[in-house]
C-alpha cells in the first residue's frame, strides 16, 4: 500500500545585508529518500559542528539539500521528518547519537531489545544510542520528526 504525504513546508531564517532578520529560504523540503515501500524520509536541515554557524545570509547554502546518511556529522545535527506507512517493515538499528523524536500524527510502536512501547501523536522519545526500530501497526500513516545530535565522535549507523 502506497501512502501519499503532503510536502513539508520549510522556512529558514537568516539576515539580509543590513542584519535584518528575514526568511531566506521557503518552500517545500525536497530532499526526500524512500528507504522502503511507502516510507519517506525528508531531510529538513543539518549542521556540521557545535556550535553551529548561525550567520546565515541571503545566499546561504541549503543545508537541507545535502546528501548525508542516517547519522549526522560527528559534531553536527540532522533534522528529518519520516512518514511511516501502515504495515511498514521495521529495521532494528542504532546511531551513536542522542535523538529526540516527536510523534506528529498517528501512532507507532517503538521496538527495543526486550520491550515495545506504543507511542501516539504528541509523545516524545529521547533515544540514547540504543537499538530500536519503528513499526506502524495502526490503520493510519504515522509522521515523526527526528533530531539527531552528534556526540563529538564519528557518529555511526549500525543495523542490528
Amino acid at each position: 500500500m502506497s501512502e501519499q504525504y503532503p510536502p513539508i513546508r520549510r522556512f529558514v531564517t537568516g539576515h539580509d545585508a543590513k542584519n535584518v532578520a528575514k526568511v531566506v529560504m521557503q518552500g517545500p523540503a525536497t530532499n526526500a529518500k524512500y528507504p522502503s515501500a511507502g516510507t519517506v524520509s525528508t531531510l529538513i536541515w543539518s549542521t556540521d559542528r557545535t556550535p553551529a554557524d548561525i550567520s546565515i545570509g541571503e545566499d546561504a547554502e541549503d543545508l537541507g539539500a545535502r546528501i548525508i546518511g542516517t547519522a549526522p556529522p560527528a559534531n553536527g545535527t540532522r533534522f528529518a521528518v519520516i512518514d511511516f506507512p501502515v504495515g511498514n517493515v521495521p529495521r532494528m538499528h542504532r546511531t551513536e547519537t542522542i535523538d529526540y523524536a516527536l510523534i506528529l500524527s498517528g501512532e507507532i510502536t517503538m521496538l527495543l531489545d526486550d520491550e515495545e512501547v506504543l507511542l501516539k501523536a504528541g509523545d516524545i522519545v529521547v533515544q540514547c544510542g540504543t537499538n530500536h526500530a519503528w513499526s506502524n501497526r495502526s490503520n493510519a500513516p504515522c509522521v515523526v520528526a527526528f533530531m539527531l545530535i552528534g556526540l563529538g565522535l564519528r557518529a555511526i549507523y549500525v543495523a542490528a
